[in-house]
């Protein structure tokens, strides 16, 4: 049977490197190792030109070639005959091979090092399975997920929820399934600070709520810079990048930085932006133990996902925003004892005896409710009072209100805080107090 490019794709995920033969004029050969190739369509590949010099001169003196590639699932080799049609610097097929480069280096902290110079086009003439050596027969690929029908199982199931928590919690569920992976997060894109900060996880021994990412950073903040999914199928040298950096970092008390949550096994990653009303909402994220863990319609279905996701999600906004202000319920008396909270206006950073819970908007919400409650006895909010609340500097454009509760909420349970947050109706929040709080004020 004969081979088709679309049969190899899995070749083209990197995890073994590729290998490419030429020769010059006079017939002198030279080998090169590739660090990306990149399927075009069924007629056609694409190699990054990084570090060609005698391998862009043979290619134009003869271009003739001879490309070796590896499946890193089941270990087989083809070769493919190619001939070098041109060189682009520009357009498409260089912007999206540049966007995966860079989401592969910014793994390993070099994003703003690795630079695509230009994409070498070839036409392939010929597919050649490689028989192995011994006779062995190479290990089958894996069976393909059924991505579409469990994608639609996902979205039905989001379509159902009324809550944001609800539609948060089915999500990564959801993604989970669909992608047949232990871990998920859920980041939240704030476009103030060009960061994402998680909102939710599963499959981690810690939340991570709060944790923050830059703009471009690792896997998930190159899905942000590059408006696209990003995937990476063998992460090892990047587990030890990672592990090198948990183990430098300050505690949160000292930093005021929220340990992101990690698999420490972790070999497969994929990120897809989601996108609602033509703006940017957050990152989903997973990750696997397993090498090509994520094929590429699991990025197409996990788009479709994120995105109907990222909806709902606004749509929940809206449904809040137009709820009944509460009523002025009083709490009940408190137990004997107080808590200290300390606000630092600088980064609105909020602690809890000595203990670092939240920055941002979310620190600002924590402090605005206390002090509510200190002044006038109240224990339940309403999302359109928040919202009118001059103090809380909420921003006037899809403020996410709904989902920074959450995130204070999810927050406060795991620091095991003296204050707790629930939901009692649409739009409507209620405090739990264990202690009264003393707030001081910090510049």
């Amino acid at each position: 049977m004969s081979l088709r490019l679309s049969d190899l794709r899995d070749c083209f995920e990197g995890v073994i490197p590729s290998i490419i033969a030429t020769a010059s004029a006079d017939g002198v050969p030279n080998v090169s190792y590739l660090s990306h190739v990149e399927e075009v369509d069924e007629h056609h590949i694409a190699l990054s030109n990084q570090f060609f010099g005698k391998t862009a001169r043979n290619l134009r003196e003869n271009p003739q070639a001879c490309v070796i590639l590896v499946d890193g699932a089941s270990g087989r080799q083809v070769r493919l005959s190619v001939t070098w049609l041109r060189d682009e610097a520009e357009g498409p097929l260089f912007d999206a091979m540049t966007a995966s480069l860079r989401a592969s280096s910014a793994q390993v902290g070099m994003a703003d090092i690795m630079r695509l110079a230009s994409v070498a086009l070839f036409r392939v003439d010929a597919i050649t399975a490689i028989p192995h050596p011994e006779g062995l027969d190479p290990a089958p690929a894996p069976p393909p997920r059924p991505s579409l029908a469990l994608a639609a199982e996902a979205v039905a199931r989001i379509a159902a929820e009324t809550e944001t928590a609800g539609i948060v919690n089915v999500l990564l569920d959801g993604v989970r399934r669909l992608l047949d992976a232990p871990a998920a997060i859920l980041f939240q894109y704030d476009p103030g600070r060009d960061i994402l900060v998680t909102l939710a996880s599963r499959g981690y021994p810690r939340t991570g709520a709060g944790s923050e990412i830059a703009s471009g950073s690792g896997i998930a903040g190159a899905a942000v810079a590059l408006g696209r999914p990003v995937r990476v199928s063998d992460m090892s040298r990047v587990r030890r990048f990672g592990a090198a950096i948990r183990d430098t970092s300050p505690p949160e008390e000292e930093s005021r930085i929220i340990a992101l949550p990690g698999l420490p096994d972790a070999q497969s990653q994929i990120a897809v932006p989601m996108y609602a009303k033509g703006t940017l909402y957050g990152v989903l994220f997973a990750e696997s133990p397993r090498r090509l863990a994520f094929r590429r319609d699991d990025a197409v279905a996990l788009s479709m996902v994120a995105n109907h996701a990222a909806a709902t999600l606004l749509i929940g906004e809206v449904l809040a925003s137009e709820a009944v202000a509460a009523p002025v319920t009083i709490g009940p008396g408190l137990p004997e004892g107080s808590f200290r909270v300390v606000h630092h206006r600088f980064d609105d950073s909020v602690f809890i005896d000595s203990g670092y819970v939240i920055r941002g908007v979310a620190g600002r919400l924590l402090v605005y409710l206390l002090e509510r409650h200190l002044a006038e006895g109240r224990v339940e909010f309403s999302n359109r009072e928040i919202r009118l609340a001059p103090d809380l500097r909420l921003p006037d454009f899809k403020d996410n209100l709904e989902t920074r509760l959450l995130l204070l909420r999810q927050r406060l349970e795991e620091k095991g805080c003296p204050v707790r947050l629930m939901r009692v109706g649409r739009g409507l929040i209620r405090l739990h107090l264990s202690r009264r709080p003393e707030i001081e004020h910090a510049p």
